[in-house]
C-alpha cells in the first residue's frame, strides 16, 4: 500500500482521495499524523482501546486483538466469534450486563489524553465496509464534560437508514435533557456515490473536518457534506451553556456492528475490515 507520507500523497491523487493540502494548502501545516507503518498494534503512545460492550446496544465485543497494522494500513476486523461477558447478570436491565455471550468482536481505538487538538483540519484516509450491519465510523468527542456535553463530531459513519445505506456527517452537543443530543446530521445515501463510481466502495476515500472558532464543515474527497455554524451552537443547562466545541477533541476509529442504527447483521460477510492508510491533523 503506501510506506511514505509522499507515496500516499500521490495515492490519494491517482485514486480520486482528496490532497490533505489541496485547499489553502499555504495556510495548514502538519502537526501530527499516524500513517501506521510500523507492523503490529497500533503506538501505544496515541492510542487506547475500549472494552466490552460500549453503546447503542451495539452487537459487538470490543477488545486490543481486532486492531492490527499491516502493510501500511490500519486494519479493524469485526469477527464473529463467541465471548463470555464477566459483567453478566441475568435479572439486569442493562443491555451491557444481561448479555451472557457476544456473538461478535471489533475494536475500538481512542486518542483520548493523548493527542487531543482545539480546531485544524483532520483527516482519515480509509476504506470502509458497506455490507449490512456493518457501522464504522472516525469521530471526535470533546474533552471535558460528559456526553453529549462534551461536544462530538463524526467526520465519517456509515450505517443504514431504513434499510438503505448512508454516508453520515454530524454534530452535536447537549441540551437540558441528561443523554439527549441534539443534532447537525446529514446522511448522503450511498447510492449518490455509486453512481459516480458503481467501485466506489472497494477504493480508499479522504474524509476531512476544517474547523476553527466560527465553522465545522466536512468532506468527502474535497465534497462539502455538512457545515456547522458555532455561532448558533450552545449547549443546555447541563452543559453550562458553554460551546463544547471551543475545548480540544480527541478521536475515536472503530467498527460497531448492528445495535440501534448498524441493523441487521449478515453473517455470511464476516470476517469485516475497516482499512486506514493514515490520520493526519494540520493546524494554521
Amino acid at each position: 500500500m503506501k510506506t511514505t507520507f509522499m507515496k500516499s500523497r500521490l495515492l490519494c491523487a491517482l485514486f480520486g482521495g482528496a490532497l490533505a493540502l489541496s485547499t489553502h494548502a499555504q495556510d495548514w501545516k502538519l502537526v501530527w499524523s499516524d500513517e501506521f507503518d510500523t507492523d503490529g498494534k497500533p503506538n501505544e503512545k496515541v492510542w487506547s482501546y475500549e472494552h466490552g460492550f460500549a453503546r447503542n446496544n451495539e452487537a459487538q465485543w470490543y477488545q486490543s486483538d481486532n486492531a492490527i497494522c499491516q502493510d501500511g494500513l490500519l486494519i479493524i476486523e469485526g469477527r464473529q466469534e463467541r465471548v463470555k461477558n464477566p459483567e453478566y447478570e441475568a435479572e439486569s436491565y442493562d443491555w451491557r450486563k444481561n448479555r451472557k455471550y457476544a456473538r461478535y468482536t471489533s475494536s475500538s481505538i481512542k486518542t483520548q489524553g493523548k493527542k487531543e487538538f482545539l480546531y485544524g483540519r483532520f483527516e482519515i484516509r480509509a476504506r470502509i465496509p458497506v455490507g449490512p450491519g456493518a457501522w464504522p465510523a472516525f469521530w471526535t468527542l470533546g474533552t471535558d464534560m460528559e456526553w453529549p456535553s462534551c461536544g462530538e463530531v463524526d467526520i465519517m459513519e456509515f450505517y443504514r437508514q431504513e434499510g438503505k445505506p448512508v454516508i453520515l456527517a454530524n454534530t452535536a452537543w447537549g441540551t437540558d435533557q441528561r443523554w439527549m443530543a441534539h443534532w447537525d446530521s446529514k446522511a448522503i445515501a450511498l447510492k449518490k456515490f455509486l453512481n459516480d463510481d458503481p467501485d466506489w466502495a472497494s477504493k480508499f476515500h479522504v474524509w476531512r473536518m476544517d474547523w476553527d472558532e466560527h465553522y465545522i464543515r466536512l468532506y468527502l474527497d474535497n465534497e462539502l457534506l455538512n457545515e456547522t455554524d458555532l455561532s448558533k451552537v450552545a449547549n443546555g443547562k447541563i452543559g453550562k451553556g458553554k460551546n463544547p466545541f471551543h475545548q480540544p477533541h480527541y478521536m475515536l476509529i472503530n467498527l460497531a456492528l448492528g445495535g440501534n442504527n448498524g441493523g441487521y447483521i449478515d453473517d455470511a460477510t464476516f470476517p469485516i475490515r475497516y482499512e486506514v492508510d493514515y490520520v493526519r491533523v494540520y493546524q494554521k
